[in-house]
């Protein structure tokens, strides 16, 4: 324990001080839109009147703009050089989304706030992650990407514990912590623009062609279809905050489900990605769809807190588990003079796959249920595992990064 902790010390150390702000600028975000979020479903359930089909609905659309987007600005950084503009410009627009959410009066104007905040993630996602990618030398990205994963989700239980000490201070009022969440959503955009100073490209800037895609390889495509399978075992976790409604937990404290999730989340990411660095990716890509398909499991049959708990803990860990290590597969695939179309491209297939699994998931709760919903994500994990058995056949993701 004492050489892992002295090792992951020194990579911690060899990390560029970009990384780390840029760190600090995804966990701010975070917090103010974790705040709003974790409430969110509660929100338009027990205020506006909407259906477990229409969250779903309104969080696949949310997540597959946001995810569509970023092929677009992905090309951009790319042809403009200037990864950390766009990026700065994703960020105000998501900061300037915030205040929409408290004056909403009607399930339109959420879905309008909500989706141009997603836009703005959409703008910012594909120029940061390639940003990480430039500061970052190639033996230490996956631990750079678990890192600003790990503060990413640092902010995102941080904004749910937030939400449930205000709700019980102001007895339940959403609109009143909508309006909170405003104020780390600017900071974030001020630490971008202070803090990160973007490196100069050893490479020339790529020609602005929306069919830049075609010139990336065989291996990078192979991780897209990878991708794309996972992300169809997943859905929205709006639909872990009302299962815990359902076992009877109050409304105020609802949001700690997810203050669950992103403690796990956010332990388990930085160890995992500098993993990744290390061992096979098909290991961990296995490992990550088991203790997804464990989540579905536990939360399908349990109507307790505590079983609710360890389903929404499990999530996290597979979170934890894969992102950062996708993030790192698309980067090492990669061109370097076109890794924000890559981020874009991978993006969007999952952002097709989510926005799928969540309008399917919105589906079953409401036909047929609640655990029926989970048990057809343990169905989607199981055959994308018993997929992962022809991924490894010729070791491509294995291959791919070395």
């Amino acid at each position: 324990m004492d050489l892992y902790s002295t090792k992951s010390g020194i990579i911690l150390r060899q990390i560029p001080g970009g990384v780390w702000a840029l760190g600090f600028v995804s966990m701010l975000m975070d917090i103010s839109s974790e705040m709003i979020h974790s409430l969110l479903p509660l929100f338009l359930v027990t205020t506006l009147g909407a259906s477990a089909f229409s969250v779903g609905l309104m969080e696949g659309l949310a997540e597959s703009t946001a995810l569509t987007v970023k092929v677009f600005s992905g090309t951009l950084s790319d042809y403009w050089g200037k990864r950390k503009s766009l990026a700065l410009f994703g960020y105000t627009l998501g900061a300037l989304s915030k205040p929409l959410f408290a004056i909403a009066q009607t399930t339109g104007m959420v879905l309008g706030a909500r989706l141009i905040d997603r836009v703005g993630k959409g703008v910012r996602g594909a120029p940061r992650d390639a940003l990480v990618a430039d500061l970052t030398p190639q033996p230490l990205r996956g631990a750079a990407f678990g890192l600003r994963q790990s503060m990413d989700t640092v902010g995102a239980f941080l904004g749910p514990l937030l939400a449930v000490g205000l709700m019980l201070i102001w007895a339940n009022d959403f609109r009143r912590v909508f309006w909170v969440a405003v104020i780390p959503a600017f900071l974030a955009a001020a630490v971008l623009l202070i803090a990160v100073r973007e490196p100069v490209r050893s490479h020339r800037a790529t020609p602005l062609r929306m069919d830049s895609w075609k010139k990336l390889g065989g291996a990078y495509w192979y991780v897209v279809a990878i991708g794309g399978v996972f992300t169809l075992a997943r859905f929205s976790e709006a639909f872990l905050v009302l299962r815990a409604q359902q076992s009877g937990v109050p409304v105020a404290l609802v949001p700690l489900v997810m203050v669950a999730m992103n403690v796990v989340y956010a332990a388990s990411a930085y160890p995992f990605g500098m993993l990744s660095d290390r061992m096979s990716h098909v290991t961990l890509l296995r490992a990550g769809l088991s203790v997804l398909i464990a989540a579905d499991l536990i939360l399908a049959v349990s109507m307790r807190w505590f079983g609710v708990l360890a389903g929404v803990a499990l999530w996290g860990l597979h979170m934890g588990l894969t992102q950062g290590l996708f993030a790192k597969l698309v980067a090492d695939t990669a061109p370097p003079d076109l890794r924000g179309t890559a981020y874009g491209c991978f993006n969007v297939v999952c952002g097709v796959a989510m926005l799928v699994a969540s309008m399917l998931a919105g589906l079953l709760w409401d036909r047929l249920g609640a655990e029926f919903t989970f048990y057809a994500g343990a169905g989607f994990g199981a055959a994308a595992l018993v997929a992962s058995h022809f991924w490894s056949q010729p070791n491509r993701v294995s291959a791919c990064a070395r």
